[in-house]
């Protein structure tokens, strides 16, 4: 009788031991695969901002930066109307531009001058009245009542209607033999003698000014509502409950917590309303009276009037440099006072 056939024994697996080369061949390419994979699609999603910003960027190159280069180069240049066709083989002229600009007993210099003055003056004014108007409509249209947003929307009809439309109707209501404006003064309340020319002589700069004001409040109307809906409503709760009243609540809590706020809406109102072309050249046309003969409209005038756009390209460039370095001055007195009252 034969012995019974034992079967053989498996070899003990030893626990770490590293797979079969064959194993590890195969196991190998596929997680290099993997992460390779991934690689690109990382790279993908991290340019994929940049990708799309890059028409913005072409598009603020070819409408800003490159009408900018071109300008600097044109206040090099004794650039007249004989140089028109090709204003690149014009002569080169240094700093002769800037000299009989900021020459301020020169005609040219102190037509500058007389405009740059009468400039900051509307700029001060408009922007004052403006943050006033705005303010003041915001703080009255805090509170919920009947009919606040019809009175909002009502509020930013200037601010909506196009510039071209709006300035037009007012240079007909400032008409003085048919203007509305001369008709209520005169004919319904009986103020003053004579109708007054509002478009000509000193009246002018009234009636720029009073457009400016009349299209650019409700834009800090709009911001300082804006901002009007962070301030918590505690604040005033617990104010009244002191027994503060309305104009303290308003100094002591309103103002102080729109600070922020009005910082950038004064800087926003100042830049346009010193660079605002639109307006007076739709209200007076070509050539704007003394009075309102805001700087953007006489760089206007040196360049397309006169022909000698050299001189109007080194105004521009000067007025550039002044608003850059009151935008930096602005910001860097802001800023210091935010720290301070931080700390």
């Amino acid at each position: 009788m034969s012995a019974p056939v034992t079967p053989p024994t498996p070899a003990p697996t030893v626990v770490g031991a590293q797979a079969p080369p064959e194993r590890a061949e195969r196991s190998g390419p596929p997680r290099a695969r993997r992460r390779s994979s991934r690689a690109p699609g990382r790279i993908r999603r991290a340019s994929l901002p940049y990708l799309l910003l890059l028409p913005a960027l072409a598009l603020e190159l070819l409408v800003h930066l490159v009408p900018m280069v071109i300008g600097v180069v044109m206040s090099f240049k004794t650039l007249t109307q004989f140089y028109v066709r090709d204003w690149t083989t014009a002569p080169w002229s240094g700093f002769d531009n800037y000299k009989i600009s900021v020459d301020f007993s020169a005609p040219v210099g102190k037509d500058l001058l007389d405009s740059f003055v009468t400039t900051c003056l509307f700029t001060v004014a408009s922007v004052a009245l403006c943050w006033l108007l705005g303010t003041a409509a915001a703080v009255f249209t805090q509170e919920s009542f009947r009919g606040r947003g019809l009175l909002r929307a009502f509020f930013l009809v200037p601010y909506a209607l196009p510039v071209y439309a709006a300035v037009i109707t007012w240079a007909f209501m400032f008409q003085r033999d048919n203007g509305l404006v001369n008709h209520v003064l005169h004919d319904q309340l009986g103020l003053g003698g004579d109708r007054a020319f509002w478009l000509i002589g000193d009246n002018s700069f009234y009636a720029l000014l009073t457009v400016s004001v009349w299209k650019g409040w409700p834009f800090a109307f709009l911001i300082v509502t804006a901002g009007l809906q962070n301030i918590p409503k505690e604040l005033y709760e617990a104010a009244a409950i002191d027994g503060a009243g309305v104009w303290q609540q308003i100094r002591r809590i309103t103002l102080p917590s729109l600070r922020p706020v009005n910082q950038v809406l004064v800087l926003v109102l100042f830049l346009w309303t010193f660079n605002d072309f639109n307006t007076p050249y739709v209200l007076f046309g070509r050539s704007a009276p003394k009075a309102a003969d805001l700087v953007s409209i006489h760089i206007y005038q040196s360049s397309f009037v006169t022909w000698n756009f050299g001189t109007g390209a080194a105004m521009s460039v000067l007025l550039v440099l002044f608003l850059l370095v009151v935008t930096g001055g602005y910001l860097l007195l802001t800023s210091r006072g935010r720290k301070s009252a931080d700390v």
